[in-house]
């Protein structure tokens, strides 16, 4: 797996990617034990992904959701990989050959929980464990991502609180742009993101 490690654990190691127009970032995420792999959203710049997947054994692309931006590559890389691509069926699209993502994302030795939080999109999916949460676009450093109607602000808000929310303080939040956060240094900040609403 290529350095430097953006998370190096006894358990898990993770490569961060910032690809495409948009800057998204792309995941790659290894079991430290067998070195079995899942991609987490192949947003763009397929070589850079397939690269980073190198010195690990690719078993899975999960897509956090649907918006062009976040599975450019997608198509690309699952065909190059031989690995199924993981998305909830509401956000599936015009993706080719997709399938449903489970409740719980199974990385060799890893179980990442796969709660569905939609809001941003009716299919948004994280992935939680390991001290980590890959939130796509559902959580940001400063708040929820966006929202196009106040239905969709309460979702996002129900399962922040649901699933996210019940997380430890020290979970590292991995975004699907810009930087990193941790649960605890949002979760003083509820209420008022209840009160600016969507």
């Amino acid at each position: 797996m290529p350095r430097p490690l953006h998370v190096d654990t006894p358990d898990v190691r993770v490569v961060k990617l910032c690809v495409g127009p948009m800057e998204n970032n792309a995941y790659v995420v290894a079991c430290a034990a067998t070195g079995d792999s899942i991609v987490v959203d192949a947003a763009a710049e397929t070589d850079r992904i397939l690269a980073a997947c190198q010195g690990t054994s690719p078993r899975a692309i999960v897509t956090t959701h649907g918006h062009w931006d976040h599975v450019q590559a997608a198509d690309d890389v699952r065909a190059a990989l031989g690995v199924p691509l993981l998305v909830h069926p509401a956000d599936a699209g015009d993706l080719e050959a997709t399938e449903p993502i489970p409740d719980v994302v199974e990385v060799g030795h890893l179980r990442f929980d796969a709660p569905h939080v939609p809001g941003h999109t009716p299919g948004s999916t994280c992935l939680a464990g390991y001290g980590l949460a890959f939130t796509g676009d559902t959580l940001f450093p400063g708040g929820p991502g966006a929202t196009g109607s106040p239905e969709a602000f309460a979702r996002i808000m129900g399962g922040l609180r649901d699933h996210l929310f019940t997380l430890p303080d020290e979970t590292l939040v991995l975004p699907g742009h810009g930087l990193d956060t941790t649960i605890g240094a949002e979760r003083p900040h509820l209420d008022a993101w209840e009160r600016r609403g969507h």
